[in-house]
């Protein structure tokens, strides 16, 4: 178990490097010049030079290259030129917005997409089965920015239940958190539903059965904890898909997290909003991609004990 999380960490280091890396490389490719946009268009030449000077672009691209992985790895991003405060302290009071939108969703997520699971996989091919897979499928196709705009026009402009944007209270939480927890709900239950539809074929279940254990009994201490393993796998690796859908939804629904802030950035070629954002999102990724993998050893024995097969 040692050697498989020292691994992990090792593959976190590589995987955190690679998104640093290509942020840099996408950003310097882009059309424009960071300097002009900061100073705009009519800026004089000698200015636009002496700034250019400033912010190390008249550098050979290996050494702006090194300056920024050292930056990086003391999370000094530099400053953003449009809050003009140290970017990661700008992140940083976006960060718990978006926290608390990407974790209110996962709950959801998990609890309708769990149970609807159960209640599949229990009977699979009735017609419980279908209609729960029906909907799932449905749901799992769903653009995030559609969904997000019918419940507006639904519940905030139509019935006048909820905000229809911004960030003041939980109930401006309520709408972007459904909307973002739609397609993550679907992908769980048919997860779900597939894994106990399996499990509750194998032997040990009827031997279970055959020992007068109840149904319920069966399903709680066998069937579905078996059936966790690759559910928790699954949404481990959609945690980076949940962030995207985040970008997203905070758009449509002015929610003042992470997500917006780096769309803004982007726009505005604000390179260390940018650069900060994206190595704190590639660390949440792969820190929940190892905490999935901690989960699942305690889940199943024969990964602590390293075996595969």
């Amino acid at each position: 178990m040692l050697a498989q999380l020292v691994r992990r960490l090792g593959l976190m280091v590589f995987t955190v490097w690679g998104a640093v890396s290509l942020t840099f490389v996408i950003l310097r490719l882009a059309p424009g010049d960071q300097a002009t946009v900061q100073l705009g268009p009519d800026a004089a030449a000698a200015d636009v030079a002496a700034l250019r000077e400033e912010l190390g672009l008249t550098q050979p691209i290996f050494a702006q290259y090194l300056d920024y992985l050292r930056s990086a790895v003391t999370g000094d991003f530099g400053e953003s030129y449009r809050f003009r405060e140290s970017a990661m302290t700008v992140i940083l009071e976006r960060f718990p917005a978006t926290v608390l939108l990407a974790v209110t969703a996962t709950v959801l997520a998990l609890t309708i997409g769990l149970v609807a699971g159960v209640v599949a996989g229990r009977s699979p091919g009735r017609p419980v089965d279908r209609a729960i897979s029906g909907i799932a499928l449905v749901m799992q196709a769903i653009p995030s920015f559609w969904s997000g705009i019918m419940l507006i026009l639904l519940m905030a402009l139509t019935l006048r239940l909820l905000p229809s944007a911004g960030s003041g209270d939980l109930r401006h939480l309520v709408l972007p958190a459904i909307t973002l927890s739609i397609p993550f709900t679907a992908l769980v239950a048919r997860i779900t539903r597939s894994s106990v539809a399996e499990v509750t074929a194998e032997p040990y279940i009827l031997t279970a059965r055959s020992k007068g254990l109840s149904e319920r009994a069966v399903l709680t201490r066998h069937a579905v904890r078996n059936s966790m393993i690759p559910v928790v796998t699954i949404v481990s690796l959609h945690i980076g898909t949940l962030l995207g859908g985040a970008v997203i939804v905070e758009q449509v629904f002015a929610w003042e997290g992470v997500g917006s802030l780096l769309v803004d950035a982007v726009g505005n070629r604000d390179y260390a909003i940018v650069q900060g954002a994206t190595v704190l999102l590639a660390i949440v990724v792969v820190t929940m991609n190892l905490l999935a993998d901690v989960v699942n050893s305690r889940l199943d024995p024969r990964i602590r004990a390293g075996v595969t097969s």
